[in-house]
């Protein structure tokens, strides 16, 4: 900068003006200045910049699997809101590994980011998160509550109301076997949109059959045989519920295999899933404003803002396109 000052013959608070984007300094000045920059290849060193204000200007979030759309979806709109707040967005997945998600978020610490947003592990340890969180490093908590009890905000779906929505559904279009496919039972979601199958079925005075329920990461294999299983029963389910995009799809593949079509209702959407035919019906959530919600409110925290812990549910939507109105074979 220095060096900006002597070839533009200004002084250094104006060039210090000038790069900082203050419109106080004439038009004629700041011309001088840009000139000089070019001609020396200036670039703002952002590194003493931080460490003079203390902060570094980015934001640290941690997903479950970037891959999966619902983590894209939210991870876009966060770094939407730290991209208008002038924040980098460092993202990381933790690939469901309690252990992987401490190292990133200590990692993410030690870098001094502004902030974090995580998606906890079901497994994780509250601790490390805790100490951290003492040592004035704010964080949000999306689609799973903070674990371990720690007092900290978080932006949710309604999970159990919108699986409960999704199988009175079934139930309204004449079905009392419904099977449910979910993912593992010790995920928070996956065990709110059993809790909501349930819940459904026991208003309706339906006896819950657990072996209609299968709970496990999604995958071909597992719920290729569950869903044979079920099939070939000598009761088998005339529709299903979905818990989650990832197991609507492995069951859309499957189920191609077997003359037995029964009803489907999947929570989540996913794309192509209105260009089927039927198209799916899905009980749609909203990650991107799960995204923008949380960012928000990390950001807030950021700028000082205080008071007890907050917690954001977002309902769902009920699409109706096709599958599930499918009614029982007679």
């Amino acid at each position: 900068m220095n060096d900006v000052a002597a070839r533009a013959g200004v002084g250094l608070s104006t060039v210090s003006r000038v790069v900082s984007g203050d419109t106080r300094v004439s038009e004629a000045r700041s011309a001088l200045v840009r000139q000089a920059i070019r001609e020396l290849g200036f670039r703002r060193n952002d590194s003493a910049r931080q460490l003079r204000r203390g902060a570094t200007e980015s934001i640290g979030l941690v997903i479950e699997d970037v891959v999966d759309p619902f983590f894209s979806h939210l991870a876009q709109a966060v770094e939407e809101v730290a991209f208008a707040r002038n924040s980098l967005l460092l993202t990381s997945s933790s690939t469901r590994d309690a252990q992987r998600t401490r190292r990133i978020v200590l990692e993410f610490c030690a870098r001094r980011v502004d902030g974090l947003i995580i998606t906890p592990s079901e497994s994780d340890e509250a601790e490390y998160l805790r100490e951290e969180l003492d040592a004035g490093v704010p964080m949000v908590f999306v689609d799973r509550p903070p674990p371990g009890g720690i007092d900290a905000d978080s932006v949710l779906t309604d999970d159990f109301g919108g699986a409960r929505s999704g199988v009175e559904h079934l139930i309204a279009h004449g079905h009392r076997r419904i099977a449910c496919f979910s993912d593992r039972d010790s995920l928070y979601s996956a065990s709110e949109r059993v809790r909501g199958y349930r819940h459904a079925l026991e208003v309706a005075g339906i006896t819950v059959d657990p072996t209609l329920i299968h709970s496990a990461t999604p995958e071909s294999e597992g719920f290729a045989r569950a869903l044979a299983r079920m099939l070939a029963g000598a009761e088998p389910p005339t529709a299903v519920f979905a818990a989650n995009n990832r197991s609507t799809i492995v069951l859309l593949r499957e189920l191609v295999r077997h003359e037995m079509r029964p009803a489907l209702v999947g929570f989540d959407d996913f794309e192509l899933a209105d260009a089927m035919s039927p198209g799916v019906t899905v009980v749609a959530q909203f990650p991107g404003e799960i995204g923008r919600i949380a960012a928000e409110q990390l950001f807030r925290r950021i700028d000082g803002a205080r008071g007890p812990s907050h917690l954001t549910s977002l309902r769902t939507r009920l699409i109706v396109r096709g599958s599930g109105e499918v009614p029982p074979a007679t």
